[in-house]
Order: structure tokens, then C-alpha cells, then sequence
């Protein structure tokens, strides 16, 4: 039997990771010009500037956008939103976006993302897991969140595997690396 171990900092390092912005969003790629594309071009790079936010608002506004562009503009504006701990205003956003495209696995992911910052860890679970299940298109950006959830639950065992899996789906990102030093694994016998 194995018996695992997590360090003192523990559940501390989720409210700094967060804090830090090392909880993981996952943002819609729009493309085809306008404000939506710099829009998203914001979310994808890690800007959270309140002027960008306003492009993605614009954008909602007058550009003639498919459901899938529309859905994926309000999960970036949410996106910069929770960049700046707007949680309630991405929340909103992350909730247009489900009612506008339902199979839109981002949208609820970044909406589990929001929940884990407000420190409701399990009810994050449901729409981190739900947007497993309809795809997203960085996978290791869910187990992490949803092994920040785990620990935010005290299931260290749980977390260490989300943890491990982020690590085999994306093998050159540090966060999940950093978490698993934390870790501490040891055969009981």
C-alpha cells in the first residue's frame, strides 16, 4: 500500500497559485480579424487589462459573430475578467457563454476555474469534469485545476494523479511539475 504526503504549504500554495496566476484558463482561439480575434489574442497571452476587455465587449456588441465565436469572445472576456479576480463578472460571462453554446467544454472549465477561487472546491469538480467530457483543447490545464480543487478538498491522492496527468499531457509546463515536488510518495508495508 502506498501512503502519500503533501508538504506544509499544502492547501496554502492553491490560494497562491491562484493568487499568482498559476491556476490554469483555458481560452477560445477566434480567428477570421476584428475585435474577437484581439480578443482572444488577449486571453491567449495572459493580458487582463481592462482596455482589452472593453475590445472583447465591442465585439460582443456589433460584430456579426457565429454562436461559436460569440461563446468563445464571453469565455475570453471571463478570462480576463478572473485575471483580475472579477469572479462574479467572469462567472457571468462563463454562464452566457454554456446558454449561448452548451458543447463549449472551455466555457465550463473556466467556470470550475472561478468556483476553485472562491474556494468552493468541490462544486468546481462537476464543471471541470463536464468540460473533460466535451473536450477542450488543452486537457492538462483541467487536471491541474482539478487537482487544486483535490487539495483544496484535502484528497491529496487525487490531486497527485490530476497532477501526474497534467504532467504527461503537457510535459514542458512547470506549474504541474512544481506542484508534484510537493509530494511525497513512500511504499507502506
Amino acid at each position: 500500500m502506498k501512503r502519500l504526503t503533501v508538504g506544509a504549504a499544502g492547501v496554502a500554495a492553491i490560494a497562491v497559485a491562484l493568487l499568482a496566476g498559476g491556476a490554469a484558463r483555458a481560452s477560445v482561439t477566434v480567428i477570421g480579424g476584428g475585435m474577437a480575434e484581439d480578443c482572444s489574442k488577449a486571453a491567449l497571452s495572459g493580458k487582463s487589462d481592462i482596455q482589452l476587455e472593453a475590445s472583447c465587449t465591442k465585439a460582443l456588441e456589433i460584430e456579426m459573430l457565429t454562436s461559436r465565436d460569440r461563446a468563445g469572445t464571453l469565455v475570453n472576456r471571463g478570462v480576463l475578467k478572473m485575471r483580475r479576480l472579477n469572479w462574479a463578472g467572469a462567472t457571468k460571462d462563463f454562464d452566457e457563454a454554456v446558454r449561448v453554446r452548451p458543447d463549449m467544454g472551455e466555457a465550463y472549465v473556466n467556470r470550475g476555474a472561478v468556483l476553485i477561487g472562491e474556494h468552493h472546491y468541490a462544486e468546481s469538480l462537476t464543471d471541470l469534469n463536464k468540460g473533460l467530457q466535451l473536450g477542450v483543447e488543452e486537457p492538462a490545464k483541467v487536471y491541474f485545476n482539478r487537482a487544486l480543487a483535490y487539495e483544496g478538498m484535502d484528497d491529496e491522492k487525487s490531486a497527485y494523479f490530476d497532477y501526474q496527468k497534467a504532467v504527461e499531457l503537457s510535459p514542458d509546463w512547470v506549474a504541474p511539475k512544481t506542484e508534484l515536488a510537493r509530494f511525497h510518495v513512500e511504499r507502506k508495508e
